[in-house]
């Protein structure tokens, strides 16, 4: 319910479901997967200091191009919202080819590195994810303006603090406020956050503080058992003990 209001979380879900087609067909015209696409042939130019082009360099223009067509094609409502859902599937999809690498691959005797391929690759996408995370933390408040045009009135965004720097194209947009996420709420899918683990340590929103909503937390130690002492042996097998460690373990109250 809180994505089908104009919040900061609704900017939050379009952004990244919008890079995620374009990642996920470029991904696919890579592979090989889809008929319709293949690598991107515009990176063939000059090869660099130490290595040469080589391998599929992954076709992100096209992958946006497909997500433009398919996520934004029932945003074309000359309202506010459509407008706010158009501006985060760009910055979603902007995300995808501002973090266009170059991503290599050693030949040579016993992977001495003789010479270098490289081929244009996407991020992992979870970069994406942290990415659009810290433009939701940083997301800009809009208000809405009506004007009138020759189709009827349309709605456009401004943003509401003259004195903060204007969204880019990059930055998310909302222009309504998130419901209250601290108690459990099933008109807005909130679960609350009674019994959440947090992070002692943190002054951000995984911190006690903040994700506690001022509520406290508990503590309790947890025993677990991991993989320790571990040594390599030659060839060609790792073997480990076992320990039992303890950890603090801080939940919200």
């Amino acid at each position: 319910p809180c994505v089908s209001a104009a919040t900061r979380e609704s900017a939050f879900v379009h952004a990244i479901a919008s890079a995620g087609v374009a990642f996920a067909v470029t991904r696919s015209c890579a592979e090989g997967t889809s008929t319709i696409c293949g690598c991107d042939s515009h990176h063939k130019g000059p090869p660099g200091d130490g290595w040469k082009w080589g391998g599929c360099s992954e076709d992100a223009d096209f992958g946006v191009l497909v997500s433009r067509e398919f996520a934004d094609a029932r945003e074309n409502r000359p309202d506010a919202r459509s407008a706010m859902n158009r501006h985060n599937n760009e910055a979603g999809r902007t995300t995808i080819l501002d973090h266009m690498h170059l991503k290599c691959k050693c030949h040579g005797l016993s992977g001495s590195c003789e010479v270098k391929t490289c081929w244009w690759a996407q991020p992992d996408f979870r970069a994406i994810g942290d990415y659009l995370k810290d433009k939701y933390d940083s997301a800009s408040e809009m208000v809405v303006e009506k004007h009138r045009e020759s189709r009827g009135w349309v709605e456009t965004l401004r943003a509401k603090y003259a004195l903060f720097k204007p969204p880019t194209e990059r930055d998310l947009v909302y222009y309504e406020n998130s419901p209250n996420f601290c108690e459990p709420n099933p008109e807005t899918g909130s679960f609350g956050t009674r019994d959440r683990t947090c992070n002692v340590t943190s002054h951000g929103i995984d911190g006690c503080d903040l994700l506690c909503c001022g509520r406290g937390h508990n503590t309790r130690t947890e025993k677990r058992k991991e993989k320790c002492h571990c040594i390599f042996h030659w060839c060609c097998y790792v073997s480990c003990q076992e320990c039992t460690r303890v950890y603090d373990v801080h939940t919200c109250k």
